[in-house]
C-alpha cells in the first residue's frame, strides 16, 4: 500500500523564508573566506613579534618611537655642542714677517695671530735685530686688544679672519 504524499502548494511566505535562508547561508560562507584571509593577514603581521596582541604591538611600537625621539633630541644637543666649540676653536692663522728695524737684514721679525672664528686668541710678535730677539704676545677678544696693536700685528690678524 502506498500512501500518496499530500503536496500542496507553497504559499509566498515560505518560498520568501526560503530565499533568505538561502541567501543568509550564501553570505556566511562568504564572511567566513574573509575571515579566514583576515586572521591569515593578521598571523603573518603578528608572526616573529613574540607578542599575539595587536595593542601590545602597537604599545611597544610607540614605546620604541619615543626612545627614537629621545635619542635624536640627544644627538641634536650634541651637534649644537660640537657647532660651538668649533666656532671657539683657534683655527684661524695669519702671519705677517717684516724688517722691524730697518738697518739692513732681511725681514726676520714677524706677527702670528692665532684667531677662533668668534675673533679671540692671540697675536705674538717676534723682533729681531742683529743683538736680541724680543717677543711679545697679546690677547684679542673680538678681533682687538686692550693693548696697542701695531700695523704688523694689524695686519696679521686680518690675514688669519681673511679680511686682506
Amino acid at each position: 500500500m502506498m500512501e500518496a504524499w499530500n503536496l500542496q502548494p507553497m504559499d509566498g511566505v515560505t518560498i520568501g523564508l526560503a530565499i533568505v535562508v538561502l541567501i543568509l547561508v550564501i553570505r556566511s560562507i562568504a564572511l567566513g573566506g574573509k575571515l579566514k584571509k583576515l586572521r591569515k593577514s593578521y598571523t603573518q603581521f603578528t608572526s616573529g613579534s613574540g607578542i599575539e596582541d595587536l595593542e601590545h604591538i602597537i604599545i611597544a611600537m610607540k614605546e620604541k618611537q619615543a626612545h627614537q625621539e629621545q635619542q635624536h633630541a640627544a644627538l641634536q644637543q650634541q651637534v649644537e655642542e660640537l657647532q660651538r666649540l668649533v666656532k671657539e676653536q683657534k683655527g684661524h692663522v695669519g702671519i705677517h714677517r717684516y724688517n722691524a728695524f730697518s738697518d739692513g737684514g732681511s725681514d726676520l721679525s714677524f706677527s702670528l695671530a692665532i684667531l677662533s672664528e668668534t675673533e679671540e686668541g692671540l697675536v705674538l710678535s717676534g723682533l729681531h735685530n742683529r743683538e736680541n730677539t724680543f717677543v711679545y704676545a697679546k690677547p684679542i677678544r673680538d678681533g682687538n686688544s686692550d693693548y696697542t696693536l701695531t700695523p704688523e700685528e694689524k695686519k696679521a690678524i686680518n690675514l688669519a679672519l681673511k679680511r686682506e
